[in-house]
């Protein structure tokens, strides 16, 4: 069954139609959602919340809007309300802890030797670490486009940002990440 077809179906209350849609965005709802909240028991219980509001919301929802940016809208304002209450602090502000077994740390690669699978492992740690460190607005947009593949235009509705707000912020995250690396490769040269 197509997205359309199910959305259809939710609309009408068939449950099996919301089944349908939760196996299909699972991963990458839950993904998106780890990526902000960082903690998985915050990103599971994000999880359950936005597929209720889903549930709740989905004869609201306008069907000649696109459905991966209105679900994806709902998952966001649900992390930021939870940032919110949890932490004081600055949603721009960026954070030294970061958890030592990151997603994208857990990516695996092809069939390398035992030292390509050290050096990639290096690397995906490096870049999970230097992410974790960006603003949060910074790491939502690296994770939209390049996990979540999503085109500008649908970030700018999830975000509900102007196409240039993104474009500025995803140049200013690919600024500030590369400038994190480069730095931290310049103090393992020196070491």
């Amino acid at each position: 069954m197509g997205i359309d077809a199910a959305v259809q179906q939710l609309r009408r209350g068939d449950p099996d139609a919301l089944a349908t849609l939760m196996a299909r965005y699972q991963n990458r709802i839950y993904r998106y959602l780890l990526r902000l909240v960082r903690q998985p028991a915050d990103a599971d219980d994000l999880f359950q919340q936005t597929w209720l509001r889903v549930a709740e919301k989905i004869r609201s929802f306008d069907t000649s809007r696109n459905f991966d940016a209105w679900l994806f809208t709902l998952a966001r304002n649900l992390a930021f309300d939870h940032l919110r209450r949890t932490r004081p602090r600055s949603l721009d502000e960026p954070v030294g802890d970061s958890p030592e077994d990151t997603m994208v740390s857990r990516l695996a690669s092809g069939d390398p030797g035992p030292f390509e699978l050290l050096l990639a492992t290096e690397r995906a740690s490096r870049l999970a670490g230097a992410l974790e460190n960006l603003p949060v607005t910074y790491r939502e947009v690296l994770t939209l486009r390049f996990e979540e593949e999503m085109k500008l235009e649908e970030i700018a509705l999830v975000l509900a940002a102007p196409l240039s707000t993104v474009k500025s912020r995803l140049r200013r995250s690919l600024e500030q990440l590369r400038e994190m690396l480069e730095a931290d490769d310049a103090g393992e040269v020196r070491a």
